[in-house]
């Protein structure tokens, strides 16, 4: 089932095997949305959900983030910490990126083989 999302907030949902974790969501899935990321920002509240994308750079960035790709089934197929000023390699079968602060991914339980799902919230 393909599903498109439009720019706008929502819930990450992390299926794991003590249930699922909620986190809160940003999703990006227009150009100029993809385009600015986490440019700019300090921190950020939860997840941003890059969709679609294969990779990203954190040039101009000011902390480092975790980076998690996607299938197109929100199947996670790799994590990786990337500190700022990096280029990341596009993941073969990744159709979205999840970034986060460096660190939490792993609180959430976000590694390789988990299915995540995303609950967008209604247009205002």
């Amino acid at each position: 089932m393909t599903r498109r999302w439009s720019d706008g907030r929502g819930r990450l949902l992390v299926h794991g095997p003590g249930g699922d974790v909620p986190v809160p969501l940003e999703l990006a899935t227009s150009w100029r949305a993809r385009t600015k990321g986490l440019l700019g920002r300090d921190t950020v509240d939860g997840a941003l959900l890059l969709s679609p994308a294969s990779s990203v750079h954190t040039f101009r960035m000011r902390f480092p983030i975790d980076v998690a790709h996607l299938d197109r089934h929100l199947r996670v197929l790799a994590v990786r910490t990337m500190r700022p000023g990096r280029l990341g390699l596009p993941r073969l079968r990744a159709r979205h990126v999840l970034e986060a602060s460096a660190g939490v991914m792993a609180e959430w339980g976000v590694r390789p083989g988990v299915r995540l799902s995303i609950e967008q919230d209604p247009a205002e």
